[in-house]
């Protein structure tokens, strides 16, 4: 039996949301599964990706194939690193530790690589609502300074004719 690491989309219509899944190749899209290994969420900024490593290299190691789509959150995750590594660990070049310590300072780098995306994400987001909030003060006091004119030129107009008055009278 041919079995796929593949994506399982649920999620409603426009707002994808997927299972990484081990499944037999045959089988439908949204149909039966073998394993659940993981989800993804593309509609986040960085996506959402939780994976079961482990898993994901059991069945690597049984001969799964996964999908480009998988291939690239399989990779994106470390697994495929990790499969990498168990197999130089089978062949004698590494030993555990060796490999352990390899997968962990990747995994380290990686995750240091996402935060500084997501702590510039949100350093970009907060840039444009200052410069937002500024645009509608500058904008809200050209409005009050176009209005202010106009008033003090009223209240000048009302004390004229009071003015003349006095002056008539005397």
């Amino acid at each position: 039996m041919p079995v796929k690491i593949r994506l399982q989309r649920h999620g409603k219509k426009g707002k994808p949301f997927y299972w990484i899944v081990a499944a037999d190749a045959r089988s439908k899209r949204d149909g039966k599964y073998l394993e659940k290994l993981g989800i993804y969420n593309p509609n986040t900024n960085p996506p959402t990706v939780e994976l079961n490593v482990d898993g994901a290299v059991t069945w690597l190691q049984n001969g799964a194939q996964p999908t480009d789509t998988a291939k690239t959150l399989l990779s994106y995750k470390g697994a495929l690193l990790k499969n990498h590594l168990a197999g130089g660990v089978r062949k004698g070049a590494l030993t555990e530790e060796q490999a352990e310590a390899k997968f962990t300072a990747w995994l380290e780098e990686k995750e240091g690589k996402v935060q500084a995306k997501a702590d510039g994400l949100s350093q970009a987001e907060a840039k444009a609502k200052a410069d937002a909030l500024a645009a509608e003060k500058a904008v809200n006091e050209a409005r009050i300074a176009a209005a202010a004119p106009v008033a003090e030129e009223e209240v000048a107009e009302e004390a004229a004719p009071e003015v003349e008055a006095s002056n008539e009278e005397e």
